[in-house]
């Protein structure tokens, strides 16, 4: 596969892409307008303003759940297979609903797909990796950035991205069902172990991190 192709997206696939980001930011936007935990953290304790979550959302949608399927496909293709995202649209619509009802996001908007003949498990484990992996660098960067300006209406925005790019690798890296870790752990547990440690961490005790960077500045 040359380069020219390796960053090809056809028209089919540039319309899930699109569609999945809007509806999942709208699904986004509906729990944070009901979440107390950003709430606490960026508006003490008041419920966020709905245009402050819709910017969090299509921000952290298309981070954290766009990129993390675009990961994956590089990384097939990296590999020289072909590789697509399509979206599920029964799921999207189920995922707008349940939050609507709930205040909870249960999503399984879509999937990437590669084809290729004798795909070693190393390669489908390292492709797996690809997604929770580029959450965790987003995340990282979007905390950081985020506490230089925090208090700030951008820097409000980064850090609630941050957060939600944590959550996208924790669960993904998750050893269940279709999840992306359980073709990880087949892989190689010990890079997973290590993976799904510091997106737990990050998920539940990002305070942790936050000390780390008061301390450094």
């Amino acid at each position: 596969m040359n380069k020219k192709s390796a960053w090809y997206f056809s028209p089919k696939e540039k319309k899930d892409l699109l569609i999945s980001w809007v509806v999942l930011s709208l699904a986004f936007t509906l729990v944070l307008l009901r979440v107390r935990l950003i709430g606490d953290l960026l508006n003490s304790g008041k419920p966020l303003p709905l245009e402050l979550a819709v910017l969090i959302a299509f921000v952290a949608v298309g981070t954290g759940f766009v990129f993390h399927e675009l990961a994956h496909r590089q990384a097939a293709r990296h590999f020289g297979f072909h590789s697509e995202y399509r979206a599920w649209y029964q799921m999207l619509g189920l995922a707008v609903v349940f939050a609507a009802v709930t205040g909870w996001i249960i999503a399984a908007p879509g999937a990437t797909y590669f084809f290729g003949q004798n795909v070693t498990r190393k390669q489908n484990g390292i492709i797996s990796l690809a997604g929770p992996a580029i959450n965790l660098i987003l995340g990282f960067l979007f905390l950081t950035l985020g506490f230089l300006i925090i208090g700030s209406f951008v820097g409000n925005i980064l850090i609630a991205a941050s957060m939600i790019n944590f959550f996208f690798a924790f669960f993904n890296l998750l050893p269940i069902l279709m999840l992306d870790g359980s073709k990880v752990v087949a892989w190689n547990p010990l890079v997973w172990i290590v993976s799904i440690a510091i997106a737990g961490i990050m998920s539940f005790m990002p305070e942790l991190f936050i000390a780390l960077i008061s301390f450094a500045f």
